[in-house]
């Protein structure tokens, strides 16, 4: 009897505790994965036996990162890692990603996801290193770098062949060079983010509208030179879902008449789109039944007229709505907002 029941102990020790560790630390974040490493030797070695559980290394906001990064890629857990996550991590340079590159090459085989956000000291120079070591990478963002250059969106093109969601927001300096560049090797991505990249012009734009007919998310967040002769291309995105145009001082009603063939919107931001009238936002309500979030934050030529609009169609999807400093707009208050568009709970997005 003794004996069966030191079995029966033993097999849950072996196949049962394993097995719900497993399904527990899938749950669990990176960070307090790493922790239970040092419970026990066995813990530790139970948790690294399952290599799914070591396919995303977390950085985010560590300082030491660039040493971080090489200690952790020489550890045998991470040979398959697919997500790497340096957002605002501090000490990461060109020299690490270089040092990845000559010595841990094989390891980032199966990145899929590289997040460089905020690592400032990264220049084209450490874009080309790392990029070489990624072939299957799908989802690359370095917003707020103004180090990076066209010639590091070249070496990016070149190396990484599958990118399907590209954050450059804040990256000042890339040119309409890059766009064309992206334009030309990206025809299947899905989402672009050129956040305050003030360089660019209507032209390179119009290269990204005319060959990323995949595009599903495009943010052209605070790009204040852009026109008409940009904005109306943008009806070639058929599954378009997301569009960020806040700041767009040059749209025209014309051009939002246009943008509104894209009949997937789902969240359209027109925050600061000074020369919208009614006329515009009339005819985003007729075209564009599935919205469920709309920012029109500091539109003075907006009135109830396009509320009542918006709600013989978008009633009963909206779930956001910015009208604040509509001044042109009555009937703002919340109630009267409810009583259009039943639905909503959120009533502010800028502050």
């Amino acid at each position: 009897m003794e004996a069966q029941a030191e079995a029966e102990e033993l097999a849950w020790r072996r196949e049962t505790i394993p097995k719900v560790m497993k399904l527990v630390c899938t749950r669990l974040p990176q960070r307090d994965l790493v922790s239970l490493l040092l419970v026990s030797p066995w813990l530790h070695r139970t948790l690294v036996s399952y290599p799914s559980l070591w396919q995303v290394l977390d950085l985010r906001e560590m300082t030491h990162a660039g040493d971080r990064l090489l200690g952790a890629l020489s550890l045998p857990r991470y040979r398959q890692v697919k997500k790497i996550d340096l957002e605002f991590a501090q000490d990461i340079e060109d020299k690490h990603l270089e040092s990845l590159k000559n010595e841990y090459s094989e390891s980032l085989k199966s990145l899929e996801t590289l997040n460089l956000n905020g690592c400032q000291k990264i220049t084209d120079k450490g874009i080309a290193a790392v990029t070489s070591c990624c072939p299957n990478l799908k989802v690359f963002s370095i917003y707020w770098n103004v180090r990076v250059t066209d010639i590091g969106i070249k070496h990016l093109v070149e190396n990484c062949r599958h990118l399907v969601d590209l954050n450059l927001s804040g990256c000042k300096n890339i040119t309409d060079k890059s766009l064309e560049l992206v334009a030309d090797s990206y025809n299947e991505l899905e989402s672009l983010n050129l956040t305050r990249c003030v360089k660019l012009t209507d032209i390179g734009l119009r290269q990204i509208l005319f060959k990323c007919s995949a595009l599903q998310s495009l943010n052209l967040y605070a790009l204040s030179s852009l026109t008409d002769n940009a904005y109306n291309n943008i009806s070639s995105l058929s599954h378009l879902k997301y569009l960020d145009l806040c700041g767009a001082q040059n749209l025209s009603d014309d051009a939002l008449s246009c943008i509104a063939k894209c009949r997937k919107l789902v969240a359209l931001n027109l925050t600061w789109c000074v020369r919208i009238t009614d006329k515009g936002v009339i005819a985003v309500a007729e075209s564009c039944a599935s919205l469920k979030f709309l920012s029109l934050f500091g539109i003075v030529g907006v009135t109830d007229k396009c509320l009542e609009g918006l709600s013989t169609t978008c009633s009963n999807t909206l779930t956001t709505l910015d009208v604040n400093g509509c001044v042109g707009i009555k009937r703002r208050s919340r109630e009267d907002l409810l009583k259009l568009f039943p639905h909503l709970k959120c009533f502010k997005v800028h502050s």
